[in-house]
């Protein structure tokens, strides 16, 4: 497989890495796609680090969760963090929901990660920006 092939969603998790390593503020708000030019519903708002995103199988539809383990508790999660792309693969951190409830984060990350060729992703799910601590 050569990289043509998968450069359509590629271009996508190659944007939203972009926008997470490095802030930018764009004026045109009216865009709300997973590559939004920006982090946030507001370009001012620079704290915000991550675009949360779900992903689903080109084989069947399904939404891909995997399983980790965060503070020696098991879980499984469908929400990811971009954190590489060599050639048609993606490397992904699995994020959960935040276990302190009085927390401003609703996510947090954990120490477990996945790499998959991106031909095996058959759509993305952009959730939304947000700030995840110790990234």
């Amino acid at each position: 497989m050569n990289d043509e092939n998968c450069s359509c969603l590629k271009d996508i998790l190659c944007t939203i890495l972009k926008l997470q390593q490095s802030s930018q503020i764009i004026e045109d708000t009216t865009i709300n796609s997973c590559n939004k030019p920006f982090l946030g519903d507001c370009p001012i708002i620079n704290c915000l680090n991550t675009r949360l995103v779900t992903l689903y199988s080109c084989c069947n539809a399904n939404i891909i969760t995997l399983p980790y383990t965060l503070n020696g508790v098991n879980g499984e999660s469908s929400i990811f963090r971009i954190e590489k792309l060599d050639g048609c693969c993606a490397t992904f951190r699995i994020l959960t929901s935040n276990p302190d409830t009085s927390s401003q984060q609703p996510y947090v990350a954990t120490d477990s990660f996945f790499t998959i060729r991106i031909d095996c992703i058959g759509a993305i799910k952009c959730l939304g920006d947000t700030f995840i601590s110790c990234i």
